[in-house]
């Protein structure tokens, strides 16, 4: 049977490809879109995920901003060396006997517990800038609604570092150093050497300004519904019990008056996170059970 070209099937097999030939030319159709829709710029491609030279790049870049920030602090610090260093001795002086002066046995000792106090000093003046860096480090990681968090972490981190130095000055050192105090009688002459008793003003000072951090870890952990206040308080013995192991091992005596010192403010850093989770934690958080 002839069918003439003009027939209305010839005419609809033309103008319709086949099944297979479709099939075959939709892998291309989608691969030619897919280069289209591809961003030109590297830098579009790395918008939500960094390499790995990336990140060194940027943590080279953050310390180096960190460091010159200590540096301008330490500067400042440096004009106010001599107030700084008589601040930070009055606790011991106050424990000697009256005409007990500190003593130094190295030619260069004095000097360089000049520039130790000017940097610590530095440190704390550019401690929000520094904890801005460590946030501009961290932050491409975080979702968008965490990067918002930048100014409570500056806050909470600067207040707890500053809160730990104060307490450590005016509480913690002090107590110590009565403590180290009392052992001293006719036989016995109390004259700590100044390199030793900047090292355990500088041991207590670290440790104080970590501990004051609690409240901070507390409230992002509370932000990433990692914990609850309920959970918090139900756990508070366990936390105490914790506290007060620590303090026994962190307290270079075993007079359990300095272990309380060291241990009560944890306890009560422990109940200001207890508090703060309360308030930081998702709303929809606060009906879950942990």
């Amino acid at each position: 049977m002839i069918i003439p070209f003009s027939s209305r099937r010839v005419r609809h097999e033309r103008a319709t490809p086949p099944a297979s030939e479709e099939s075959n030319r939709l892998p291309y159709m989608q691969t030619a879109l897919a280069v289209q829709l591809l961003p030109d710029d590297d830098d579009e491609l790395r918008g939500g995920k960094m390499g790995f030279l990336d990140h060194l790049d940027e943590l080279r870049k953050r310390l180096i901003r960190a460091l010159l920030a200590v540096a301008v602090g330490m500067l400042v610090a440096f004009v106010f060396v001599a107030r700084i260093v008589d601040f930070m001795l009055a606790p011991t002086r106050r424990m000697l006997p009256p005409g007990t002066k500190l003593i130094y046995t190295q030619p260069g000792e004095a000097f360089g517990l000049y520039i130790n106090v000017a940097l610590i000093a530095g440190v704390l003046l550019a401690s929000p800038f520094v904890m801005f860096q460590v946030w501009r480090f961290i932050a491409p990681g975080l979702y968008a609604n965490e990067k918002k968090l930048v100014i409570p972490f500056v806050a909470l981190t600067s207040i707890g570092a500053v809160g730990g130095a104060a307490f450590s000055h005016y509480v913690m050192f002090p107590a110590l150093i009565a403590f180290f105090g009392t052992f001293q009688s006719t036989d016995l002459a109390f004259m700590p050497r100044l390199e030793d008793v900047f090292d355990l003003y500088t041991k207590m000072l670290v440790g104080m300004c970590v501990v004051f951090q609690i409240p901070t870890v507390a409230f992002f952990l509370a932000r990433l519904r990692l914990v609850t206040a309920a959970f918090l308080w139900r756990n508070f013995k366990y936390a105490f019990l914790l506290i007060f192991i620590v303090a026994a091992v962190l307290t270079p005596t075993a007079d359990p008056w300095n272990q309380a010192v060291f241990a009560a403010p944890m306890v009560a850093l422990y109940l200001v996170s207890i508090l703060i989770v309360w308030t930081a934690q998702p709303k929809r958080a606060l009906s879950v059970q942990p």
